[in-house]
């Protein structure tokens, strides 16, 4: 059992804290929402709670993180701070560093690994890849709002990093997920890392249908053998059924799907859910 105070407790704590610090009391609630629900708790939270919101903005990510409207606004507030910070949904680089960089290990040939952080956001999730994965790699940072992508691209051009390998790239991205083969095309990407994006599509009340298709625009954009680490909270039960359900094609399926646990980080465990994509016999 997770060791974590009941639900309402955190709720208003966080609602205290955005009488205490504006938007940043805001981020914290958010944070809090999607660190420790389940779209299932979720859903009941919206049709259940009696908490009063305390800004339309808080009520929009609840209801439609689906669209992208919401994150222009979310990052639209959010660059109005003084100085840059890196925003990270769940935990950083360094809390799963131990899966990704052996996962590049495992994938290194002559060629540069092709990367691609999917709904980057403000994290430094892929930016920390670039720095420190010591083979060479291509990553693409791509995010639906403009303002993030932009915001990442000064931030990067003033911190001016410095790839451990001389040949790794780092590249900045508006890209609707939903799209991710017209713009890659089939079978171009060697892994991609979804820390939150799908989250946010499941606990949006109209994105259930839009997960899914990133799901198989992720699988058609996968090279043979490629992987789709997704880092999530949901229980094993619920998301292994549904990454087995929608990484079917015609009844096939055309990836296998595996998870690992990451650990525990404020009472609530995450997972790492890998899917790797295998070719459906003809």
């Amino acid at each position: 059992m997770l060791s974590c105070p009941p639900l309402r407790t955190q709720l208003v704590a966080s609602c205290s804290a955005v009488r205490e610090g504006g938007f940043l009391g805001e981020i914290r609630i958010m944070a809090l929402i999607l660190n420790i629900l389940s779209p299932r708790r979720l859903g009941r939270l919206i049709a259940n709670t009696r908490v009063r919101h305390h800004s339309s903005l808080t009520t929009e990510l609840i209801n439609n993180m689906d669209k992208k409207a919401t994150w222009d606004r979310f990052y639209t507030e959010n660059s109005k701070a003084t100085n840059f910070k890196n925003f990270e949904w769940f935990f950083g680089f360094d809390a799963i560093r131990e899966f990704i960089l052996p996962m590049l290990h495992s994938q290194h040939n002559s060629d540069a690994l092709h990367v691609l952080d999917m709904g980057c956001g403000t994290s430094a999730l892929g930016p920390c890849i670039y720095r420190y994965s010591p083979w060479p790699v291509q990553v693409t940072c791509a995010d639906i709002s403009a303002i993030a992508v932009r915001l990442m691209q000064e931030h990067t051009e003033t911190k001016a990093l410095q790839p451990q390998n001389t040949s790794s790239k780092l590249d900045f991205l508006e890209l609707d997920c939903t799209h991710l083969h017209k713009h890659f095309g089939s079978e171009s990407l060697d892994l991609i890392l979804d820390k939150g994006t799908i989250d946010a599509l499941l606990r949006s009340r109209e994105g259930g249908a839009k997960a899914s298709q990133v799901l198989k625009q992720c699988l058609k954009v996968l090279r043979d053998s490629g992987s789709l680490l997704q880092f999530s909270d949901e229980d094993p039960d619920a998301r292994m059924l549904w990454l087995e359900k929608e990484g079917q094609e015609l009844g096939r399926m055309v990836a296998n799907v595996g998870v690992q646990e990451v650990g525990e980080l404020r009472g609530v465990t995450y997972y790492c859910y890998q899917v790797t994509a295998h070719p459906v016999a003809q």
